[in-house]
């Protein structure tokens, strides 16, 4: 991406700036808050986010700072695209790769009019459980903090819009898809819910959020090319050091909705 792109742009952080970021696989989204937060060292700033991203998806991470931060429930509320792919035959307590396969099923009734025809059901005004493993509080603790010790947790069912919802590969144990949905859907609960539409069992093993509102991923950019920008017009050195993704905080956490 050259530097005519709009996002080469002047920034007044302090004043505000919505920064669109490609979340790398493993990142949290609090990793990429703090990382952005570091970069403007010695200058306090406030930093954050309008939408968890789970560690194991990538994509979209709308970042906002200074002022910018007070539309973030604005920016939180807007209907997400998002692609990635369902894992046909088996389920997780977490319903995605963050745990490992507990339950199998039967695939070989799944035919590709089958399959496609489920995902009708889901289209439109859906009620929704979310998973157990997933970040909303209950009694002030999080559902996965409960989950991961073994205890039984009482999920409320929630009302969320899904506007579309296809598939754009099958290929027998994984399917891909393409999903657009209000604020407040987690895909794993999606790929879990398919899974039972399908009489089978199914799982989230890849996620990608593609759009936010009208911000796209296309758009976004890389969390340590973004860093550099920033050390660059903080420091009076011209040429600031570069640092590895690599060497970037990796924790893993599961994170809240998507």
């Amino acid at each position: 991406m050259n530097e005519a792109h709009p996002k080469y742009k002047d920034f007044n952080f302090v004043e505000g700036e919505l920064l669109l970021i490609n979340k790398p696989y493993r990142w949290t989204s609090f990793d990429i808050v703090g990382k952005v937060r570091n970069a403007f060292k010695p200058l306090k700033l406030k930093v954050g986010h309008a939408g968890t991203l789970d560690p194991l998806a990538t994509g979209l991470l709308i970042v906002c700072t200074g002022k910018m931060t007070k539309q973030i429930d604005t920016f939180q509320a807007e209907e997400k695209e998002y692609t990635g792919t369902f894992t046909l035959g088996g389920t997780t307590p977490s319903y995605d790769m963050e745990t490992e396969v507990d339950q199998t099923f039967e695939t070989a009734h799944l035919t590709d009019l089958v399959l496609k025809e489920a995902c009708a059901q889901f289209i439109g005004e859906i009620q929704q459980y979310p998973p157990a493993h997933s970040a909303i509080k209950v009694n002030g603790e999080r559902l996965y903090e409960k989950a991961r010790r073994g205890e039984e947790v009482e999920l409320k069912a929630r009302t969320l819009t899904i506007t579309e919802f296809e598939l754009t590969r099958i290929e027998l144990p994984e399917v891909d898809f393409r999903v657009v949905c209000s604020k407040g859907t987690y895909i794993r609960s999606l790929a879990n819910d398919f899974g039972k539409a399908v009489n089978s069992g199914a799982y989230l093993s890849r996620l990608r959020r593609t759009r936010s509102g009208n911000f796209k991923v296309e758009d976004a950019w890389e969390i340590m090319e973004l860093v550099n920008v920033i050390r660059s017009k903080n420091s009076p050195q011209p040429n600031p050091p570069r640092e590895d993704v690599d060497a970037a905080t990796e924790s893993v956490n599961t994170g809240g909705e998507v």
